[in-house]
């Protein structure tokens, strides 16, 4: 499971951002290089100021190695939607796209954003599967 993969991650240090795309790329076989994924990690901890969840921008990360296959607007209304379905089940889940918020109620000093990760991992793994099923 996806989670397993993100918990593996972030037990190995990476942050949230970082966990949720090594993840994805393992998952997914993405072929992004341990390069191409440091582009995320200023993306943790909110963009380092308790902003956006990195966990969500991780996430939408993961989606645009998965589907975009030239550039983001040749494919904008797909993206658009897969995007969108992430967002929402997001904030359904967490009841908030911001780290500070998330933090206040997931974040546990012993194991820090954990609980944060696995279920930002779940929730991507659904909306992919979810995505990938209404497309096929």
């Amino acid at each position: 499971m996806l989670k397993d993969l993100a918990q593996k991650y972030y037990d190995m240090d990476y942050n949230c951002a970082e966990s949720i795309v090594h993840a994805g790329n393992e998952y997914y076989s993405l072929g992004l290089s341990e390069h191409d994924m440091r582009m995320v990690g200023a993306f943790g901890a909110g963009m380092q100021v308790g902003d956006l969840c990195g966990a969500l921008t991780g996430a939408a990360c993961v989606i645009s190695a998965r589907y975009i296959e030239t550039r983001a607007h040749a494919q904008k209304e797909e993206l658009h939607n897969v995007t969108l379905n992430l967002v929402r089940a997001f904030q359904k889940k967490f009841g908030s796209r911001v780290c500070g918020k998330i933090k206040a109620e997931y974040f546990e000093k012993e194991i820090r954003c954990l609980n944060t990760v696995k279920a930002a991992a779940e929730v991507l793994e659904h909306v992919i599967e979810t995505y990938d099923r209404e497309r096929a």
